[in-house]
């Protein structure tokens, strides 16, 4: 039996020659044509596909193969459609602004290659890509260097500028690390050619401001620093998960212990792991400071002992042991990068012989947090700031820990409180059309040392002190508590620039006189009123 295969045939006459040419095999295969006709006469043929046909439809697949960026770029050609645009791109107008760098670039950062861009008239090819390899990034900054360049701007791309940025600096260019917010707001260019030509002209007229970069030997301490509180956050995790192993077999022991991850806790999990099953011998592992008797702690012990619940319980313990391993691995790393750093010593202010000072409360001596490095921290900060950042009701010591990790003990690159608030998140969005507000989207700001402020300031709602007043009147006058906690966390920012910048001594008023001064200044205010009104104040007399 001859097989057979249906086919379509008597092709439309509206057709072209090239339609029909592919439908036979004899004509270009990659040639896009026009849409199909509809068929009128179907039949039966024994005709099978020719061999050209074949060939040309191996030819379209192997075309529509996407090249790797090394193949591309070792081909070292560039289609029509890019020289097009290319040569569009770099005779650009002259906007008419004064230059202010002349010898600037610009580079589009990416995962799989960089482009970068100077001005036209040092390279014939004014515009490159450069692949991601390391080899590359030095052929890039040497080609830089080449056309006379002194300072290349490059936007903030995720993690991907940071080997772009170490390498151009190590052959003396200075980088403009910009925020890629504030390159975006025209639209248009939207391949990698017009965005690195962008950067360039911006660069060029001084329109790009330089972003906060951290001391190089500070960055080793934000780093261990950071992976230290993820390995904190996933012990926390870790007790959470025993916490609720044990109330899946009705084991009560959150009941009657403050926290599972203390020396009792963690003695009885123990032993449980290890087999012991008797609650009254479980309670005899627990603290004698601890409140509940040992009747009561026993009571909670009876469980139901599920074999996978109880599997579930050892992998969360054992959680929690390499989570605080890889801790102590962090803490003499970082103590070996806190004593590498160089003390500072800040001039004392002068106080007028006339001034009387205020005398600061007394206060008790703050413990450390228990996930606080086992050093003395607090010293060890004050050698390297010369002040003392706890002194700040609110701001603890992993608080000041987090603000010498992210900002460094010197600030001097903000120009002033104003600039560091706003770089922090902390300052609202003010925009002014004809004289009047209007309301424009809020910033989004991700700054871990916002976050801490804000949690500062959270913890100083019960405080007996002069920010503890403040914030209770901000709350009181704010209608929506988030905006007083963040005008609070704007406020711990101020005294925390000022204490690192002028190394005042600053100086905890108490509720008090911050009572006090605010009841004269409502008293002055009326008398005003009254003095307007024609009348006069006029004091109770004492009852008796």
């Amino acid at each position: 039996m001859v097989a057979a295969r249906l086919v379509l045939f008597g092709p439309s006459l509206s057709m072209t020659s090239a339609s029909r040419e592919v439908l036979i095999g004899g004509g270009p295969a990659l040639r896009k044509g026009p849409a199909l006709p509809r068929w009128r006469v179907c039949m039966f043929s024994q005709a099978e596909p020719s061999l050209g046909l074949k060939f040309r439809l191996k030819e379209y697949v192997m075309s529509q193969r996407k090249m790797s960026t090394f193949e591309r770029l070792n081909s070292g050609r560039m289609n029509r459609k890019q020289r097009r645009e290319l040569a569009r791109r770099v005779a650009a107008s002259d906007p008419g602004l004064s230059i202010v760098h002349p010898h600037a670039a610009g580079i589009d950062v990416g995962n799989s290659s960089h482009f970068a861009a100077v001005p036209a008239d040092r390279d014939p090819l004014p515009v490159r890509e450069f692949g991601f390899w390391t080899a590359e990034l030095h052929k890039m900054a040497e080609w830089l260097v080449a056309c006379r360049i002194d300072t290349v701007a490059l936007q903030s791309t995720g993690v991907y500028w940071i080997p772009v940025y170490d390498i151009l600096e190590q052959h003396g260019l200075r980088v403009v690390l910009v925020n890629g917010q504030h390159t975006q707001n025209v639209p248009g260019r939207k391949t990698d050619v017009q965005e690195c030509q962008w950067l360039m002209k911006l660069h060029t007229y001084g329109l790009l401001r330089d972003s906060f970069r951290l001391a190089q030997n500070l960055e080793g301490v934000r780093t261990v620093w950071r992976v230290r509180g993820r390995h904190v956050e996933e012990a926390a995790r870790s007790v959470q998960h025993m916490q609720k192993a044990l109330t899946k077999m009705n084991v009560q022991l959150a009941n009657v212990i403050s926290d599972v991850s203390g020396l009792t806790g963690q003695a009885i999990v123990g032993a449980i792991l290890q087999g012991q099953r008797d609650p009254y011998k479980l309670a005899e592992l627990s603290d004698p400071h601890i409140q509940a008797s040992q009747e009561e702690i026993a009571r909670s012990l009876e469980g139901t002992w599920r074999e996978d619940v109880l599997f579930e319980l050892q992998q969360a313990m054992d959680s929690y042991q390499f989570a605080h391993t890889q801790i102590r691995q962090c803490d003499a790393k970082l103590k070996a990068y806190l004593a590498s750093l160089q003390s500072r010593v800040l001039p004392q202010p002068v106080v007028p012989a006339e001034s009387k000072p205020l005398q600061p409360k007394t206060r008790k001596t703050r413990k450390q947090g228990a996930n606080a490095p086992p050093m003395d921290l607090t010293a060890e900060l004050v050698r390297i700031c010369g002040v003392d950042l706890t002194s700040i009701d609110g701001i603890n010591i992993i608080s000041a820990m987090t603000i010498i990790s992210e900002v460094g003990p010197d600030l001097h690159q903000f120009q002033d409180e104003d600039h560091f608030t706003s770089w922090l998140g902390l300052t609202g969005n003010e925009n002014l059309s004809g004289g009047k507000r209007v309301k424009g989207p809020k910033r989004k700001v991700k700054n871990r040392l916002a976050d801490v402020l804000r949690m500062g300031a959270t913890s100083l709602l019960n405080s007996d002190s002069y920010l503890g007043a403040r914030y209770r009147q901000l709350r009181r006058n704010a209608k929506i508590p988030a905006v007083a906690v963040k005008a609070m966390a704007r406020h711990l920012a101020v005294l925390v620039y000022r204490l690192l910048t002028k190394g005042q001594a600053w100086v905890d008023r108490g509720a008090q006189l911050y009572q006090q001064q605010r009841q004269e200044r409502e008293l002055i205010m009326l008398r005003e009123k009254a003095r307007k009104q024609g009348l006069q104040l006029v004091p109770l007399a004492p009852a008796n």
